[in-house]
This record gives C-alpha cells, structure tokens and sequence, in this order.
C-alpha cells in the first residue's frame, strides 16, 4: 500500500499506444450507493469483495455527504420548514457509512499503474478495493486533506470500491458551519470532494505549479515560473523527459529517477523562451479589466510513450499586500491598488452545491458589483467553485475557521489566544491539510491572500510552517487573523473584526467613534436580520406569517448569545419608521431597513478610500434557509440589501454622507472620468426643496466632493443623484431623509454592535401610502425586457419591488433586474431592463414590499 499526499491538478486523457496502456484520470461520480453500518455490518472487505448484500442502500451521487444523500432520497420531508430541523438528532450518525461504487478498468496493461484519488474524505475513512483494505483510518483523516493510493496490485477490469466514513468526534478539526445556522446532524460525513482513479505508466506528474511575475510599471512583460514533482511509481529506474508545452513552444528536459524517487522540476525562460512573455494577456478581477487565462501542459515521456500528462488553467497576475500608514492591511493587483469590496460564503448545510448552483450564486455576486468573496474555511465541493471565480474575474480569500477557535463548537478547550490547535499532534495533522489544500488550489489566479486564523492566532509552531509554506508551496500572502492581532512571528493582522453584526443606523459607518465603521480591513461585519423576499418566507414559514414569533426566530442564527431572535429588527422598525399593521406592512419597513442599512456600509467604504481598504459583508448567502446575514436568501431570491448593494458599488456612483450630509462622486475605475453631476431634494409633500448640478473631474481609483451637505426643509424627504458621462446616465442614487438624525450610545459598544439612544425618525415616511405604480412594457427582445415604471402620483413612490408573475401566476424566478426596490420622482418614471429565465410570456407588477 503506498499513500502520498499529494494532489492531481488536472483531469487529461492520453493514449500510451507503445505500451498499450490507457493513461487517463476518470472521476467517479454516478452510480455510488450509501448505507449505514447499521443496516448492512462493518465488513467493508466483504462488502468490496463484489458479493452484494440483500440489503437496500441509498442512491448516491459523489461528492455528497450521508445527510446529503438521505435528503436526495425523499428522507427528511419538510426538513427546512418551520423549526421542523430540530426534531431529528445524530443517533443514526453515531455509527460508520459505507459509500459503495463498482467501475471498469478496460484494456488493464501489466504495465500500468492504477492510483485512487480522494480529494476529501469527511472525518476519517477506512478504504477498501476488491476485498482488500488499502487505506485506514489511522492516516485517511481529516477533510481537508487529500490521498493518492497506490491500488496497482489490487486493481482489476471488474472493480467494486468500498469507502467506510465516520464521523468526527469532540475535538476533531471538522468542516464548521460556526454559529451561522444548526449544525449538519451528520456533522458533514462523508465524501466531500470528487473521487478519480487515475492510469498512468511508471512515473506521474504530482502538483503542478504555475506562477507569474509581472513588469509592474509597463504591464508589457511578464515571467511564468513551471514547478512539478516526478514521482516514479515503480520498483526500477526510470529515464525519460518531461515536455513543457505553451503558447505554440515546447521544450523537454532529460529526467533520470531512480525507484520509488520523487523529484522537483522547475523550468522558466531559460528552458522555454515563451515563458518570458511579451505584452501578456493580464488576469484582472472583472472590476478592472478581463479575467484572462492560459493553458500550459506536461507530460513526462519514457520509452517514447507518455506516461503521465498533466493541463494546468492558470492566469498571468500578481497579487501584493501593504500596510497603509495608518497600519491598515491592503491589496495590489498587478501593482495596481484595489479596495476590496465583498461577502462572506458558506456551502449548503449538506454540501451539495454543484457547479451550477455555484455559476448561479457567481453572477449574483458580479450583479452587486461586488469583486470578492471570503470563505471562512476552505468551501467547495470540487474545484468548480475556484474555476468559476478565475473565469468571472471575481477575488477570493480562503483560509480556516473560526470553528476550531472556541470550544463550544470544537468540543474541546481553547486557549484565548491560539485556539484550539495546540499540540505538535494537531499542529502536524493541520499543516498537512494546510500544504494539501495550497496545492490543490494555488493555480487558481482569482486567490489573493490565505487565512490562516480567524478570531485568534496560530500557535507559533504552526506559524513557522505558514512561512515555510509561503516560501516553498506557494508565494501568496497569508493573513494571521481576521481580528486584530499581533503575532510575534509576521506582526499585526492589519485587520479588524470589530463588528457589528447586529443593525446599526447608516450614519454609524461614518462615525469616527464606530469601532467598525469604515477605515481599514473589516473581515466580516453587517446588519443583522435580513429578510428574504415574502414568497421565501411562504416556503420556510407557510402561509401564517404575521406575527412573526417564536418558530421565526428560529430561521435566525444559531448563536447563544446574540442574533437568534428578530427582536432587534422588530424595535428597529417601530422606531424608525412606526408599528406595522401586518406582514406586507412589516417587510416594507424592514426592506427600508435592510436596503438603507447595507447600502449605507458599502457606501461609507467607498467614500474613505483609501483609508478604507476592505469590506467583508457577514454574509453573502445562507446554507439553510435564513432570516439572518444574507444578501439572497437559500433560494437564491435577491432581498432589498442586494440592490442596495448594487447601487453602492457601481464602478461610478455619487454617495450621500448619512453623518456630514455632504455628497462625494466615487470611481473605482483604472481610469479619470468627467461627469455631469445633478442632486435634487423632495419633501414629503412632493415639492422640490433643492437642485444642483455641477461638472466634475473623478480621479481614478478616487473620488471628489460633489456637493455641500444637503438641507432638508422639512422633517422627511428624499435625495435623487444622477450621474451622467457623454449625456448619458451612467449611475443614479436615492435615499429617504430627516432632519432627526441618529443618536449613538458609543460607550456602550462592543462586538455585536452599538446601542441607539435614538432612532433617527422616518416615521413620516413609513406612514405614507405607497404609490401605486404602473409597469410597462417598451421593448422586448427575446428574454431581454424594457420596462417603464411610471409614478402617476404627486409625491415620491418609495422602495417598490417589480415582479414578474408567469401565465399561472407564480412569481418567475431567477431575473436579472438592473434596478429593483425603486424610488420615482413624482409624476415621474424609470426604465428597468430584465434578463428572463427564458424566451416566457409575463405580466409586470409592482409591490410595497
């Protein structure tokens, strides 16, 4: 039995027509069956022995954990409705689940190696081929890890693998879901990344690695540095040479390996001119310019066949971290400063995300205008999700949890400084999956920086093998925390995670009293509870939604000690906008809430950069259905926040001062821009209280005073900015307004968040009939739609929704609006562009809520 920890980059399939030896990389996803030790006993070797037992098992699709195929198999009806969740526990879970897949090996050669590859395995696992066990549980641990087994003695045409999965235990270091939702009643067990059996001759190519170095001042020229192990699999010495293919050029190198040697190769423009390359096609996040990528290949030739060939996807960028001189952690691209604008992601609770769902979610992310997201922990059920954000030009930070960080959900004692991982034990298993996962991602150009802790610090032990990792297996910045933290090995964090995560009035965001108000790196912060769009709340709650109580709180977070209850919201609304009379009444306050409340964060960033160097929103989406930290909801429905979001960060965008009322033109574009900026102030009543228009020059990546702060003649009103470049409107903003501001109660302060002593009061505005506005369509071009929407009435139709219903009246799901939760002048109307679904006939309405 040989097992390496090492990682297969790429899945290629090439004939060995001299050996007559097949070499190809094949993923095992269809056709795997689950079931329980309960059910049909522990003999994993009688079970892969290819003597089926009587009893039934579960359909299976790999990756998937054990919850995730019961659910998959009609068990758990009802699961995410009401707090139907908690009624069920772990007792079935207590025991291991066999995973069971039978696959062909045609044509097998003599010759020819045969290795599994598992690219996780969730928490350990006992592995077993053609009645043989070939890998144990006593190394097969830990989810972040990965395998190559040797099965070449084993291997048959017929095959039947068994895998035999348990679940963690108190105290193992397991994929965490935090306090975001309940925990998987299976604790995530299972196989949680793709399985592949590989062929391959004597000699494979292990990790590849491909990095670039850029002409920081020209941008004209850039460096491609090519690593890779060679690992010779046989008893005997092998000689051959390894071909690097890229962009039309090819070189081969002489290698020589004796039996059983693994050996690095490293190959630059010396062995290859075309690695030097010449006004390079640059990888940018999608904000600055066009994500574009290369293909480069290896293969390794022995006896003029191709023992192993391997196709590396990578981009030609780099990536830099600096301290400002205020000591704020921030980001280069391509030498170029970017202020990092984004949200925390989570997996579905059962890990069943495909790459569908993930292209899905992706775009959503563009649509906000938002460049980056932050995985606390290494998510993804596969590569797919990395793939993604290098082909969308979108940013990405991974690292580890805060779920080992404390001991109510590592289940074990935790040091206030370092965590849980404390012993040379841990440390060893951890900086292995650490390596593990460098490796299987560090082609992907869209990461820009590791986390290697979250509230706390890493043992120094395991710092040190940080900084090695850092020097040897890939060259990117690795972050201590996302607290600020002082480590004595690298220094400060240069970050913050000071809150809050509980609603705070826009003017704190601006405030210079706020401790996570807009300066420097803040890791996660948000506002709480936000609602989900009300068809969701029908699916999570039925159709008895007001009041909302106690079976509400429960689609909250699962913390102890804060955010499971709607209270703060429920306060919030009555006091900034009035009691509400009912459901839809409710969601219009909180929409107003949820929209003003988050854009006002993003935008408070945008207008102190580059003082304001990052901004992670907690969070971008939910992995069960929530009422808490989303942006859309489990359904994949955008909420209020999502288009305040929008609004915020569009690349050119005026922004009011909810604390100084003054208003700033923002550019977050590589490039100078004039524009025509014009502000116009309503009252309640509908009159114009005020209008300006004024000629600016915005800075690249900078912004400048638009206008002085605005006045307000009476208690509510409303601001409408429009920016226009060439005669066309390019950005427009809308905000409600009150001469009442907020008042603060900074002393009291502290990780959750900070205490109003007063509200700001929009009652005014959270009493005024909704306009009852009309939509239209003015042109359709297949699933491209048009719309007017048109305020008949004397006054500011505030915050309405658009929908579309289809011929039986449902709700179409999955429209890309340019502009939702809308505000009209009086008299006045809006166009709305839609991308549907599909080529669909609709009817076009506009909601209060």
């Amino acid at each position: 039995m040989v097992i390496s920890n090492k990682r297969i980059s790429a899945l290629i399939i090439g004939c060995l027509c001299t050996l007559g030896i097949q070499a190809q990389t094949i993923e095992l996803s269809d056709g795997w069956e689950c079931q329980s030790s309960a059910i049909v006993g522990t003999d994993g070797a009688s079970l892969s022995s290819g003597s089926h037992s009587s009893a039934p098992w579960y359909a299976a699709h790999v990756p998937s954990t054990v919850m995730g195929t019961l659910v998959s198999n009609g068990e758990y009806p009802k699961l995410f409705e009401r707090d139907n969740y908690k009624q069920y526990d772990n007792s079935r879970f207590l025991v291991p689940w066999f995973f069971r897949k039978s696959f062909r090996l045609d044509g097998l050669h003599d010759s020819e190696h045969v290795r599994l590859l598992f690219e996780g395995l969730n928490y350990s696992a006992n592995i077993y081929l053609n009645g043989k066990l070939v890998a144990s549980r006593d190394t097969v641990r830990g989810p972040f890890s990965t395998f190559a087994v040797d099965v070449t003695a084993v291997a048959k045409e017929e095959n039947t693998l068994v895998v035999e999965t348990f679940k963690c235990k108190p105290g193992d270091f397991n994929i965490g879901f935090v306090d975001w939702n309940p925990r998987p009643l299976d604790e995530s067990m299972g196989i949680v990344r793709p399985v592949k059996v590989q062929r391959c001759g004597d000699v494979v190519i292990e990790s590849p690695r491909v990095s670039s170095r850029v002409d920081l001042n020209t941008l004209k020229e850039a460096w491609v540095d090519v690593e890779a192990q060679l690992c010779n699999l046989s008893d005997h010495d092998v000689s051959g040479q390894l071909i690097c293919t890229f962009e039309g050029q090819r070189c081969a190198l002489p290698i020589r390996l004796h039996a059983g040697q693994t050996r690095t190769v490293r190959l630059d423009e010396n062995e290859l001119a075309a690695l030097h390359v010449i006004n390079p096609r640059l990888w940018w996040c999608y904000t600055m310019g066009n994500p574009e990528m290369y293909s480069l290949s290896l293969t390794f030739e022995a006896g003029q066949a191709a023992s192993d060939t391997k196709e590396v996807r990578f981009g030609i960028r780099e990536v830099g971290s600096y301290f400002t001189k205020e000591g704020y952690r921030a980001f280069t691209l391509n030498g170029r400063r970017i202020q990092i604008l984004g949200a925390g992601w989570t997996d579905d609770i059962f890990l069943r995300d495909n790459a569908e769902r993930y292209d899905r979610q992706l775009e959503l992310v563009k649509q906000m205008n938002l460049n980056t997201i932050r995985l606390e922990g290494f998510w993804g059920t596969s590569q797919a999700l990395y793939d993604l954000c290098d082909e969308k030009g979108i940013l990405l930070f991974a690292g580890w949890s805060c779920f080992w960080e404390w001991e109510s959900y590592l289940g074990k004692p935790c040091d206030e400084i370092y965590g849980g991982i404390l012993t040379d034990e841990e440390a060893r298993l951890i900086a292995r999956e650490y390596d593990d996962q460098l490796r299987y991602l560090r082609n992907h150009p869209s990461i820009i920086a590791w986390f290697v802790g979250s509230d706390k610090l890493p043992i120094p032990a395991l710092e040190y093998h940080y900084e090695w990792a850092r020097k040897t297996i890939d060259d990117r910045p690795y972050i201590t925390s996302a607290k600020q933290l002082e480590s004595t090995i690298s220094g400060t964090s240069g970050t913050k995670m000071a809150g809050p995560y509980e609603y705070v009035a826009p003017a704190y965001w601006y405030s210079k009293e706020a401790p996570g108000g807009a300066f420097g790196f803040n890791t996660e912060t948000g506002i709480g509870a936000q609602l989900p769009v009300k068809e969701s709340l029908q699916q999570m709650l039925g159709n008895s939604l007001w009041p909302l109580d106690t079976i509400a709180d429960y689609l909250c977070t699962s913390a102890a000690e804060a955010f499971n209850k709607l209270d703060v919201l429920k306060a919030t609304v009555i006091q900034r906008y009035g009691k509400a009379d009912n459901i839809d009444d409710f969601l219009r306050k909180a929409n107003m809430v949820n929209y003003d409340g988050t854009k006002a964060m993003f935008e408070a960033f945008r207008y102190n950069s580059p003082k304001a160097t990052a901004l992670i929103q907690w969070m971008l989406n939910a992995a069960r259905p929530s009422l808490y930290w989303q942006l859309y909801d489990y359904f994949l429905r955008p909420n209020a926040a999502f288009y305040g979001v929008r609004k915020a960060c569009q690349p050119i965008q005026l922004i009011y001062n909810h604390l100084t009322h003054d208003v700033r033109a923002v550019n977050s574009t590589l490039e100078a821009i004039d524009i025509t900026a014009t502000m116009k102030v309503y009252g309640l009543s509908g009159n114009v209280l005020g209008y300006q228009k004024v000629m600016l020059t915005v800075p690249a990546m900078g912004s400048v005073k638009a206008f002085d702060p605005i006045e307000l003649g009476e208690a509510n009103g409303y601001l409408f900015l429009c920016c226009q470049h060439n005669g066309q409107t390019i950005a427009e903003n809308e905000y409600s307004l009150t001469t009442a501001d907020d008042v603060f109660d900074w002393p009291k302060s502290d990780w959750t968040g900070t205490p109003m002593l007063k509200h700001a009061d929009l009652k005014g505005i959270g009493a005024q009939q909704p306009a009852k506005c009309k939509a239209r369509v003015r042109e359709r071009q297949g699933r491209q739609v048009e719309l007017m929407v048109s305020n008949p009435s004397d006054k500011v139709a505030y915050m309405l929704r658009i929908v579309l219903y289809d011929q039986k009246g449902r709700i179409i799901d999955g429209v890309t609006f340019s502009d939702n939760y809308i505000t009209i002048e009086p008299n006045g109307e809006k166009s709305v562009t839609c991308l549907l679904p599909g080529e669909i006939k609709f009817t076009a309405d506009v909601l209060p809520y």
